[in-house]
């Protein structure tokens, strides 16, 4: 029997402006947009110097979602959903209007994070643009905040959230006339001030940046007339970082009357082009990147495509059962084209590890799982880099949209997987501090496990079938079966026993179980 397409609705209530999408959708997960609506309510006008939202752009944002409930009621869509974002998120008054919001429209508004703007930028780009193989900075541009999402072959590596908008920027900066060099200078020391807080340095160089929001599909439409002379759809449409200088130097040098001329750039959007346009060009530049793709469909498009997903859901073979907590573990490892090999054999001497320690030390049994995905994990981090793998597992594990573990769960993982070499735990970091007291135990413990378990494979020859532990007094008797000489895994292994023993104070020793049980103590290798 065949199933009817539905019917839904996304309302992005950003800063600036708010639009509305309407797309009918197959079974399949396909849809074809029905309608779009956009007004500039400019709800955020203000908002940054009073911290709150004014009269004025509340009703006339009242005003605009009354009418975009109605024409989405007229389509009759299944479901409609409403987001709002940074203006709405800071201001006092937020939650207030989103009451109003729901009295008056009997729609309920979802105030969304930075990070949640930044997912919905990433699921829009996925769908429209083949991320494989390809390192991307994912750049979604608004009013009121920037959202940076770096990917590795679709692998997200960080999610940023920078005070960047192009409204909050054009007022604190004065930037809706001509800008004199002084100005600029002010504008841009202020842009690359927060760069230099958040971004710091980048942890690689993406090929390509896709940009979704007002300032990129402006800049793309002034650029391709500047070109062609003639308008197109500019989904997908490339420009290059010295071409999107050039606009922000013409730009800053016409005059507001003159500038709401200029062909391909909304009237509505002269005053704040040059402030967004700055804080795209300072951080194409800052992450290195030349080719800047620009998207079209953005936030709400992101917001409908989670909503095809909830209601359509599948896993990575398009069946609907879930997977595992460890099959999505290992899914992702592959995704990351991690050493497969050498990551069950990690996992496996590591988990036997625990087993062999779990009950002397009082290791909660759930953690056993907990620190199996952490070594299928550990080496993810060489999709971004070798120098810096290890940081950038955590970032990885935290954004890989891992089926099955709570937050705090996930957190533990991650921390796990980077704590397997370099540094130790330390209260100094800030992704360590955060965790409860009793957490931070756990990841000392599981993270002195890892690294010991990858020792153990040092040569990546799975040389080792099977390790089992001995606790004595002042220290813990590691015994080694193995068919050959596995003297370097031995030297790996005590020498990266560090936090083992600080975690469990007391020091491995190695014993090789060769032939029929037979006990070789063996010094490491020189």
């Amino acid at each position: 029997m065949s199933v009817s397409p539905v019917r839904l609705g996304a309302i992005d209530i950003g800063t600036n402006s708010i639009r509305l999408i309407v797309a009918e959708v197959e079974p399949d997960g396909r849809y074809r947009v029905l309608d779009e609506e956009r007004e500039m309510t400019r709800r955020g006008h203000g908002l940054f110097a009073r911290g709150r939202l004014a009269s004025e752009p509340m009703e006339r944002s009242l005003v605009a979602l009354t009418r975009m409930k109605v024409i989405a009621d007229g389509f009759m869509v299944s479901e409609l959903r409403a987001v709002a974002t940074s203006a709405v998120r800071e201001a006092s008054n937020g939650r207030a209007f989103c009451q109003e919001v729901r009295r008056r429209c009997g729609l309920r508004v979802e105030i969304i994070s930075g990070d949640e703007e930044a997912e919905l930028a990433l699921r829009s780009a996925r769908s429209h643009f083949d991320l494989a193989g390809r390192s991307v900075a994912i750049v979604d541009i608004g009013g009121g905040s920037l959202e940076v999402t770096l990917t590795v072959g679709a692998v997200v590596d960080e999610v940023l959230t920078l005070p960047l908008g192009a409204v909050r920027l054009m007022e604190r900066y004065d930037t809706a006339g001509t800008l004199s060099p002084k100005r600029w200078r002010k504008l841009r020391r202020g842009i690359d001030r927060v760069l230099d807080e958040k971004l710091r340095k980048p942890p690689f160089h993406p090929e390509v940046m896709i940009g979704s929001g007002g300032t990129f599909t402006n800049l793309a439409a002034m650029a391709q007339l500047e070109r062609e002379t003639t308008a197109r759809p500019v989904q997908g449409y490339a420009m290059s970082r010295a071409e999107i200088v050039h606009l922000l130097h013409r730009l800053r040098a016409t005059p507001l009357p003159e500038r709401r001329e200029i062909a391909g750039l909304n009237p509505s959007r002269a005053d704040i082009i040059v402030a967004g346009t700055a804080a795209v060009a300072r951080l194409a530049k800052r992450l290195g990147t030349q080719q800047i793709l620009v998207n079209t469909g953005g936030l709400r498009d992101g917001v409908l495509l989670a909503m095809i997903a909830d209601r359509f859901p599948k896993d990575a073979k398009g069946s609907a059962r879930p997977l595992s907590r460890l099959e999505s573990a290992r899914a992702f490892a592959r995704q990351c084209r991690s050493n497969e090999r050498h990551c069950e054999q990690v996992a496996r001497l590591a988990t036997q590890l625990f087993d062999g320690l779990a009950e002397q030390f009082g290791l909660p049994a759930d953690a056993r799982e907990l620190l199996e995905a952490a070594a299928l994990l550990h080496d993810i981090g060489y999709v971004i880099n070798h120098a810096k793998h290890h940081k950038h597992a955590y970032h990885l594990i935290l954004n890989g949209d891992l089926q099955g573990f709570s937050p705090r769960e996930l957190e533990i993982v991650a921390c796990v997987a980077r704590y397997h070499r370099k540094a130790f735990p330390s209260k100094r970091h800030a992704a360590f501090e955060r965790l409860e007291r009793a957490d931070r135990r756990l990841v000392r413990a599981l993270a002195g496990i890892l690294r010991v378990a990858d020792g153990l494979d040092r040569t990546h020859t799975q040389r080792i079938s099977a390790v089992t532990c001995a606790v004595h007094r002042g220290f813990v008797e590691l015994m080694l079966q193995a068919r050959t000489d596995p003297r370097v895994e031995i030297w790996d292994a005590e020498r990266k026993a560090g936090l083992f023993l600080r975690a469990f104070k007391l020091k491995p020793r190695f014993a090789w179980l060769h032939g029929a049980g037979a006990r070789l103590r063996l010094a490491a290798a020189s």
